[in-house]
């Protein structure tokens, strides 16, 4: 399967999201991240469920909403209303973790989970089975344009270990200062979607060369590189 690449809409232009939106699903990307910060568990608050519900009606994208929040729980409902197709959760913060992804699968989206680049992969040792991916934090969330940090890259191998011994079919996501020089490093560790945000949304080249570029740092043929699922 082609590597997903999946925008983050955070460092989108907010005034020209929907030409930008156009351009990317021209590029070949079929997902679309958006981050939901709440200014608790993370500092800074951005993108709920409206800022969805407004793109919604105008692209067909899978919509990937990233709950950075202390009660994920309490806003699964208003994220599948405005058409999240996944959603992910903190393993940090929800101490009840089968019961939220168990709404969010209810709700028909696929469901995750998220560790932080301090957090070991064995606390998902328990969940593994039931999630649909693993998003892995290559920075500490709450803002972009930060510094990769390298400690994810055995991670990601070891989630990709796991899931080949243990006979499992979850993705693994990785978000955080993803790069021209960082993403040849997370594939070939193993993952299978990649959020980008300040290093796609450049300008000096069009959204759709910068993609492109992305593609070719990893070796990916541009006419296969859908990401669909």
């Amino acid at each position: 399967m082609p590597v997903i690449i999946a925008p983050s809409m955070i460092s989108a232009d907010w005034w020209n999201v929907a030409p930008q939106v156009e351009d990317l699903e021209s590029a070949g990307c079929a997902w679309l991240h958006f981050d939901a910060m709440d200014a608790h568990f993370v500092p800074n608050f951005t993108l709920g469920p409206m800022f969805l519900k407004a793109v919604r009606p105008h692209t067909k994208l899978h919509f990937d909403a990233h709950l950075m929040m202390s009660n994920a729980g309490d806003y699964v409902d208003e994220f599948l209303d405005a058409g999240a197709n996944s959603i992910s959760i903190h393993v940090e913060a929800n101490a009840h973790l089968h019961r939220v992804l168990d709404a969010i699968k209810s709700g028909g989206a696929m469901a995750g989970v998220v560790i932080n680049p301090a957090t070991p992969t064995n606390v998902l040792d328990a969940i593994l089975p039931d999630v649909d991916f693993v998003l892995v934090m290559s920075v500490n969330p709450g803002f972009g344009g930060q510094k990769f940090l390298p400690l994810c890259i055995p991670k990601i191998a070891d989630l990709k270990r796991q899931r080949d011994e243990l006979g499992l079919n979850f993705l693994i996501q990785v978000d955080g200062g993803v790069s021209l020089q960082t993403a040849p490093q997370v594939v070939s560790a193993g993952a299978d979607c990649l959020v980008i945000g300040s290093a796609l949304f450049r300008k000096d080249i069009s959204l759709t060369q910068s993609v492109y570029e992305v593609r070719d740092s990893y070796n990916e043929p541009r006419a296969s590189a859908t990401g669909s699922i």
